[in-house]
């Protein structure tokens, strides 16, 4: 080993001091200069009005920052992508040790960068294609029982969507399709992670899909821009949330799918309202459907009543009596008028009467055929409506009992309480030697932590 000899002589710098020195070098030796490159992660802080990005070519980065003084009098606006000639000093921001460019001024000849000149040509092609039509676009499900998720396993993305969910929708169920969100080969991963829970069988495929991933530069969101991973989103047979970044970022995913969320977060927010609002509204609906019901039945037996109690069912002789009263009026007046025509037109007269009596007693009978016919329709339409609702009661109640813990425990599923009655959510609320009691769907055991 080269060893070192330590001398009274050395000159040893202070952090402070070695950076100051460096930033002096650099100021004197080079000063202010022209730099030609991309701008990368740009901010533009609110309250100054200070731009912040980054410059680069294909072999390195330079930080830089303009002030905004300098930004006001620059005849264009800088944008991620575009491509610059920047002029101004070369320096050291010491708080980091980090060198960078003061810009002073800048020149474009209109150029955009190679990443959104790709971008656009790529937006253009799957535009014309009909892939973001929003015909295209489909509705969510209102309650979805299986949320599919594709993004990183150890992001803050997911930790934020598990959060959510669990807070609004406990007996929800989820599956992760774990998949790199950025770097080479990520779009790839990410196409293959949609089509994995695409082709499940019907009955463990999820209702819909979240896809994205925290925000980052747009070298970090490049993934989701990426014709495989786009085309993915598109394709899918599952309705899918873009969740890309934050509310700033936009990526091709974000027009492939059905819906985009501005944040992770966000997107679980969108696929799950709170449980309590949905078993309000089932309940009101069930109030309703029973209002409804016993409405219809006394509109029904209010007029079955009023036609059973009528005068012609009540008393069905005084429409004979009636009719007979008229006929003793027009044969009074014919015996006055015709008096001269003697015995046997009054014959006649007294014969047609008689057969015009017996056709008014042989249309009694139908009249009661006609009511029982009634009576017989409304008590079956009212026994059907009845079974009707009944069946629509039974079906709410038993989507209602599968969202319920018991339903979350015939699926398999236990729960696993301390001797003190709390519920186990963690591995950290048992020790060794601890007694648990396990409830299961059907009955439930002791047993002790190892």
């Amino acid at each position: 080993m080269r060893e070192f000899a330590l001398t009274s002589d050395r000159h040893v710098f202070t952090v402070a001091e070695l950076t100051s020195k460096v930033k002096t070098t650099l100021e004197d030796e080079i000063g202010r200069v022209w730099v030609e490159g991309e701008i990368s992660n740009l901010r533009i802080q609110g309250t100054s009005g200070h731009a912040y990005f980054t410059l680069k070519d294909g072999s390195a980065q330079l930080s830089a920052a303009m002030f905004a003084a300098a930004r006001r009098n620059q005849p264009v606006a800088l944008e991620d992508g575009m491509v610059i000639k920047a002029h101004g000093d070369i320096t050291v921001y010491e708080p980091r040790g980090q060198y960078q460019m003061i810009v002073r001024a800048v020149e474009t000849d209109g150029g955009i960068g190679k990443l959104l000149l790709a971008l656009e040509a790529l937006k253009h092609k799957l535009t014309q294609e009909g892939l973001f039509a929003a015909e295209r676009k489909r509705e969510l499900p209102l309650l979805p029982l299986h949320v599919g998720l594709v993004t990183s396993p150890s992001g803050a993305a997911i930790r934020d969507i598990l959060n959510i969910l669990e807070r609004r929708f406990s007996n929800l169920r989820i599956s992760v399709a774990a998949t790199r969100v950025q770097g080479s080969g990520a779009a790839a991963e990410i196409a293959a992670a949609i089509a994995l829970l695409n082709e499940l069988p019907p009955t463990e495929r999820p209702d819909v899909l979240i896809v994205g991933r925290g925000g980052g530069s747009i070298e970090d969101l490049w993934a989701f821009n990426e014709e495989v991973a786009v085309r993915a989103v598109a394709g899918s047979a599952i309705p899918v949330i873009s969740a890309v970044g934050h509310e700033t970022d936009t990526t091709l995913c974000d027009y492939a799918a059905d819906l985009r969320a501005p944040t992770p977060s966000a997107a679980a927010e969108l696929v799950v309202g709170h449980k309590e609002a949905f078993e309000e509204l089932l309940q009101r609906q069930q109030r309703t459907m029973e209002q409804n019901l016993m409405r219809h039945i006394e509109q029904l037996r209010q007029r079955f009543t009023a036609a059973a109690q009528s005068k012609s069912m009540r008393e069905p002789q005084r429409l004979t009596e009636s009719r007979g009263q008229v006929l003793d009026n027009l044969e009074l007046r014919l015996v006055h008028g015709i008096s001269a025509m003697g015995h046997d037109t009054r014959s006649k007269l007294e014969q047609a009467r008689n057969r015009m009596v017996m056709a008014q007693m042989r249309a009694i009978p139908p009249l009661y055929d006609t009511l029982a016919r009634l009576k017989r329709d409304l008590l079956r339409s009212a026994s059907q409506l009845i079974l009707q609702q009944r069946n629509k009661l039974a079906v709410q109640e038993r989507s209602l009992r599968a969202l319920g813990p018991q339903g979350v425990l015939q699926r398999g599923y236990s729960l696993t309480y301390t001797t003190d009655g709390v519920l186990v959510r963690d591995a950290s609320q048992v020790t060794t030697g601890m007694i648990v009691k396990t409830e299961l769907a059907q009955g439930s055991f002791e047993s002790t932590v190892k």
